[in-house]
């Protein structure tokens, strides 16, 4: 995805359910929505998606939400596509400050910490890129499931 300040996009004909107009996006709540009517257009015709799967990417849309308005100087932009695999994501933010790579849970909780674990345990596809104007975006791919998928 290529980034684009302040604005949210979705594929021709996907409206999102519940969320800002795109380029409205301000925070996880917005995003969450966004991405979630995305995730819900994926399954069809295939007969919708697997709530979990679901929760899954509320939970990483919210995390690296969170992180841009925390650490990254705040939301630039966010975008959401379906994929064949499942929904892609992309948080824009205003840092060039790259995450350290973290591969286990924290074994002592300090009040923070356990977001990053969690998206490299729940997304694929993780990239970092920095911006040409300045910050960076973080993108990734949530697989998705058919609802039908046991």
């Amino acid at each position: 995805m290529e980034p684009t300040d302040a604005v949210t996009t979705a594929p021709p004909g996907v409206e999102p359910l519940g969320a800002a107009a795109p380029g409205a996006v301000g925070g996880a709540a917005q995003a969450r929505a966004y991405a979630e009517s995305v995730a819900r257009e994926w399954g069809v015709p295939g007969g919708g998606v697997r709530e979990e799967d679901v929760g899954d990417l509320l939970l990483v849309v919210s995390e690296l939400v969170t992180n841009a308005i925390r650490h990254g100087g705040g939301l630039a932009g966010f975008e959401a596509g379906p994929t064949r695999e499942g929904v892609r994501i992309a948080v824009h933010d205003h840092s060039a400050v790259v995450p350290r790579a973290v591969h286990t849970f924290p074994t002592t909780h300090p009040g923070g910490g356990y977001g990053w674990p969690l998206v490299a345990r729940l997304a694929r596809d993780i990239a970092v890129d920095l911006r040409p104007g300045g910050g960076k975006t973080i993108s990734a791919l949530v697989p998705l499931r058919p609802a039908t998928a046991r």
